[in-house]
């Protein structure tokens, strides 16, 4: 059935996108109404993913703009692998460092694409997690079509990490199991509204514990499918954050109010965000 967000967001608690891509271009000539459109529906807390160098960079000049209501990570997507060499690895150390960077990433591994070879994603994935457990900050993890090796590479260095989500979750049970079993976090998109591809994770989403349950748009990307009316605009937004989070909560038969207030406290827990 159609879900209205305006049905629970004035009671809801305050919301935390804990993946927006808000160094994207395409945002680049309304980048502030963007962040007041979310802000004016409970959306008060971003974290901006940094998935290059250059895209940290801009993710770390944005939390820098907006102390109170942004952090970042600082990582490569698998997509680009291929570019983290010597000098970008000591430039990602310096920044992992940082009080606005609270996770390591995007990092992971991509086989659809393939924009990298495996081998450059293997060893830029095993890099990052070394970083990772050096600056004791958590990962913000990519997976898609590679899970076994994925699995295999996270084995190996979970023992050593504070903590991780895997990020964009569109995968089935049996795959969200082996990511609990390594006490990660699961972060679900606007996926879950797609009749086409996601409505299985409205059966996953009610087997994640509801500490280890996170929610993000992944903007620019994964516009939900069932928005009503549909916007003009392809353009994913965090402003429909909380339809997302109606999505789970009825799927969980949860309210979305107390969903708002888990899920925010789970992310603050993850990435040692500190309010006042």
């Amino acid at each position: 059935m159609p879900i209205d967000p305006a049905r629970f967001s004035d009671a809801a608690p305050p919301l935390l996108d804990i993946g927006i891509n808000l160094a994207h271009d395409s945002f680049d000539s309304d980048r502030d109404a963007v962040i007041q459109r979310a802000a004016a529906v409970g959306v008060t807390r971003m974290i901006v993913t940094g998935s290059s160098l250059a895209s940290t960079h801009t993710a770390l000049d944005l939390v820098q703009r907006h102390p109170e209501q942004m952090r970042c990570t600082a990582g490569v997507h698998p997509h680009h692998a291929v570019d983290l060499d010597a000098t970008q690895l000591q430039a990602f150390g310096e920044l992992a460092l940082r009080p606005e960077v609270v996770a390591v990433g995007e990092c992971g591994l991509d086989y659809f694409r393939n924009f990298s070879p495996h081998e450059a994603q293997l060893k830029a994935f095993e890099q990052q997690l070394t970083l990772a457990a050096r600056v004791r900050k958590p990962v913000f993890l990519h997976q898609r079509d590679a899970h076994d090796d994925f699995m295999t590479v996270m084995r190996k260095y979970r023992s050593q990490l504070t903590g991780g989500v895997a990020h964009c979750f569109t995968a089935g049970l049996d795959e969200a199991r082996a990511y609990l079993d390594l006490d990660l976090y699961i972060g679900i998109t606007g996926w879950i509204c797609d009749e086409r591809r996601g409505h299985h994770l409205r059966e996953v989403v009610r087997h994640i514990p509801a500490e280890r349950l996170l929610i993000e748009t992944d903007a620019p990307y994964l516009l939900p499918r069932d928005l009503q009316p549909k916007p003009q605009s392809r353009r994913n937004e965090p402003m429909y954050l909380p339809h997302v989070l109606a999505a789970i909560a009825q799927a969980r038969g949860e309210s979305a109010a107390s969903l708002a207030e888990v899920t925010t406290g789970n992310a603050l827990r993850l990435f040692n965000w500190h309010t006042a």
